[in-house]
């Protein structure tokens, strides 16, 4: 069996770190990220930005204090490499755009796809596991999401 990596979108990382208004599914999460054990996990771009997004329009100072020092140690195991966090690098550029133009692998073109309500944000995560499939082989790829139309393409 080949060993598996799975791209964390926002609506996950938001419950790992507890963002208050984001965290309904947060005991679900801890379950399933101990399921996950032998996974390695990679943190989109997008998943980063979005989060830092959420905790800065927090309105309790304290709780976004807390919260971005919880994403800083985050990262900080992301760049170590600490398991069961993998650090990818991905470059913005013409490889880039050219597959998020094209649906990022879908088979679904990026305006058919803002059409279906499916965000430029999750597109954009669906683009980076798609070259990094294209970069890594004997590995299975896949996107652990909460949302139900991100899911339908994980």
């Amino acid at each position: 069996m080949a060993p598996r990596v799975e791209f964390v979108d926002t609506s996950v990382l938001c419950n790992i770190l507890d963002i208050p208004g984001k965290n309904q599914d947060r005991e679900s999460v801890k379950q399933q990220l101990e399921q996950r054990r032998g996974c390695d996990l990679i943190l989109p771009v997008t998943t980063v930005i979005e989060t830092g997004n959420h905790i800065a329009q927090l309105s309790d100072g304290r709780v976004r204090r807390d919260r971005a020092d919880k994403l800083h140690q985050l990262l900080s195991l992301v760049i170590a490499g600490e398991a069961p966090w993998v650090l990818h690098t991905v470059e913005w550029g013409e490889g880039f755009l050219r597959s998020l133009l094209a649906g990022a692998g879908t088979g679904t073109p990026f305006s058919d796809h803002v059409m279906a309500k499916l965000g430029l944000g999750d597109l954009c995560i669906l683009t980076e596991r798609e070259l990094y499939r294209t970069r890594v082989t004997n590995v299975e790829v896949g996107i652990w999401t909460l949302d139900t139309q991100l899911r339908s393409h994980s």
